[in-house]
């Protein structure tokens, strides 16, 4: 089996979900969802269960939200085509936690890298906005945004949501 990696970014409420569900679900294969969140108050847990509704029991859901790389590299080389969401939640996990961010980027694009099979991430566009007035406002900006920048550069495709409209940035090679 031949891997195939799908970059998906956009900002709040862009349809970037949407789309790498869509996507995934479109892959055929065994989806399985890997979650980064994290529920610590009513709201995410509500938010939670609304987008477990909306995949529907066909979906295996893996929660990672600090250990990414393994939780994908698990993965490697079944018949599932993954599916992760997001990699904004897993940078602010990894900060709050105090991990090396450079570290764990670098472990993820290698897993990305080797993965063999359908991989789809997804993650927030951090630098569209203003310049946070606070420091870990700020380094988590920074951190996501060179995620991001290295995430892209491995990613075989990258796609940016805007108002539910995908624009190509990188197209996959044929």
């Amino acid at each position: 089996m031949s891997g195939s990696s799908l970059f998906v970014l956009g900002g709040a409420r862009s349809g970037k979900s949407r789309y790498a569900q869509a996507r995934a679900e479109a892959a055929g294969g065994n989806p399985v969802f890997v979650a980064t969140a994290e529920a610590f108050d009513d709201e995410m847990r509500d938010r939670i269960a609304r987008h477990r509704a909306d995949r529907g029991a066909r979906w295996t859901t893996i929660e990672a939200p600090r250990d990414l790389p393994a939780a994908i590299d698990a993965l490697n080389r079944s018949k599932a085509v993954v599916l992760v969401d997001c990699l904004t939640l897993w940078v602010s996990n990894l900060l709050l936690a105090d991990a090396d961010i450079p570290l764990a980027s670098r472990e993820l694009c290698r897993v990305i890298s080797s993965f063999e099979g359908k991989l789809i991430l997804v993650s927030n566009e951090v630098g569209l906005g203003i310049v946070p007035d606070n420091a870990l406002a700020r380094a988590f900006r920074d951190a996501a945004g060179q995620l991001n920048q290295s995430v892209a550069a491995t990613a075989e495709e990258v796609v940016l949501l805007t108002a539910g409209l995908p624009l190509t940035l990188k197209p996959r090679e044929a």
